[in-house]
């Protein structure tokens, strides 16, 4: 198999003669059949092929390929956000009664639609810490647990989660371990060579890497074993009355999630990725590996600079030899640990939104993991909802500043840095 460097660049298309060197754009809501026989096939699944782009598209297809190809899974879907991504792993294999297990320190708005929406809809869901022990995750578990889900490098708070304790104790109870690999991207870290079994991204941070492209993106390791656990996964394993019976585990085996993710979930709730968009989500895979990789050596330039500064409180980047993931990180992410940190200053919030506001280069975004360098206070902004425990309970300390550092020379953001803490005291 060709190294991963190559794969971001030719994976999951291969043109033949007189062929398109890009992936085309298939701007086209519906394809042509010449017989009615043709089009039923596709409709009951006993043939591939494109009908309507809700459900599939070559473009989108071919992106959704290259990305399963650099997780080494057997399938993907892209989605219309990374929140659709997450959505769509739940979903696959949930109803109304059953329960999660999630980390807690997961992004803001995971951890709302875990915690509302899909508890409105009847899923309940148990967050645990992601230092928790493989006890205290045990004990988190009850029959009607479907999933337990965790993110390679948590968003806001860049911690590391120890991926093979989660599929450890996920694989005991007999349900899949799901992984959002946004932050770490393949690249870096592979979470089915750890025992994750399905991977979600928001493509729309470092896979675009270029903040023009929102985007998400499910991708199937084909390694659970769904029908060891058949009443656990009534949806897979169990005639599908919406496609005449067809049972997706008989039917496509270890693609079976992904081929349900696509023709029921997709087919019904509609989150689909545009095939321009998904254009762009490519032409951002081609250079991921070398992207990856300078936002990484940068951000622990920068890191290195503020651990070191008066006004810094704290820094978090598990690259550094002191942070408490390091070890993690040397186990997960030896390459690199991507571009996002998180640190706090002495000076409280007055002084925190002073420095914000003194910053020139560095700008303030909702944004996160692309060629610019932005930076966000959770408390003051995306979290500003919740009180300072109720902070702390979702994973994130009240003065909490998330930095993300972009394709800038490091030595002009560390520059910016200090002159936004010099004019803020």
């Amino acid at each position: 198999m060709a190294k991963i460097d190559t794969r971001c660049v030719h994976a999951g298309y291969h043109p033949g003669r007189g062929e398109s060197r890009q992936i085309p754009i298939v701007q086209s809501t519906t394809f042509k059949y010449e017989t009615s026989d043709q089009m039923g096939r596709l409709f009951d699944l006993e043939d591939s092929g494109y009908f309507y782009t809700r459900l599939q598209n070559p473009t989108s297809d071919a992106v959704a390929a290259r990305i399963a190809d650099l997780e080494g899974g057997v399938g993907a879907v892209l989605t219309s956000s990374g929140q659709a991504a997450n959505m769509f792993a739940v979903l696959n294999i949930c109803r109304a009664g059953d329960h999660i297990v999630s980390a807690n320190n997961i992004y803001g708005g995971t951890f709302n639609l875990f915690g509302v929406t899909l508890k409105s809809l009847g899923i309940d869901v148990t967050f645990v810490s992601h230092e928790a022990t493989e006890a205290e995750l045990d004990a988190a578990f009850r029959p009607e647990t479907k999933l337990l889900f965790g993110e390679t490098i948590s968003n806001p708070g860049v911690e590391v989660l120890d991926i093979e304790l989660f599929a450890k104790v996920a694989h005991r109870h007999g349900v899949p371990l799901v992984v959002d690999n946004t932050f770490a991207t393949p690249v870096l870290c592979r979470p089915f060579e750890w025992g994750a079994d399905i991977v979600t991204h928001s493509t729309t941070k470092y896979m675009d890497g270029h903040g023009v492209s929102v985007g998400g993106a499910l991708v199937d390791s084909g390694n659970f074993p769904w029908t060891r656990y058949a009443e656990k996964f009534p949806g897979l394993t169990t005639p599908d009355a919406s496609y005449h019976g067809l049972t997706y585990t008989e039917r496509f085996g270890k693609a079976a999630f992904i081929t349900k993710a696509v023709t029921h979930l997709m087919r019904d709730m509609g989150s689909t990725q545009s095939p321009q968009n998904a254009f762009y989500i490519n032409l951002g895979l081609q250079t991921l590996h070398l992207r990856i990789r300078r936002h990484s050596e940068s951000a622990l330039q920068v890191a290195r600079w503020l651990e070191k500064h008066p006004a810094v409180a704290w820094v978090h980047y598990s690259g550094l030899p002191g942070d408490r993931f390091h070890a993690l990180q040397q186990k997960y992410l030896p390459e690199g640990c991507c571009g996002v940190m998180a640190f706090g200053l002495k000076g409280g919030r007055a002084f925190d939104n002073r420095f914000l506001d003194a910053l020139k280069l560095i700008t303030i975004e909702t944004h996160v993991a692309d060629c610019y360098t932005c930076v966000l206070h959770p408390a003051s902004h995306t979290h500003r909802q919740l009180s300072d425990e109720q902070l702390r309970a979702a994973g994130v300390a009240p003065d909490l500043i998330r930095l993300s550092i972009g394709l800038e020379d490091p030595q002009d953001i560390i520059q910016d840095l200090s002159d936004a803490l010099d004019a803020a005291r």
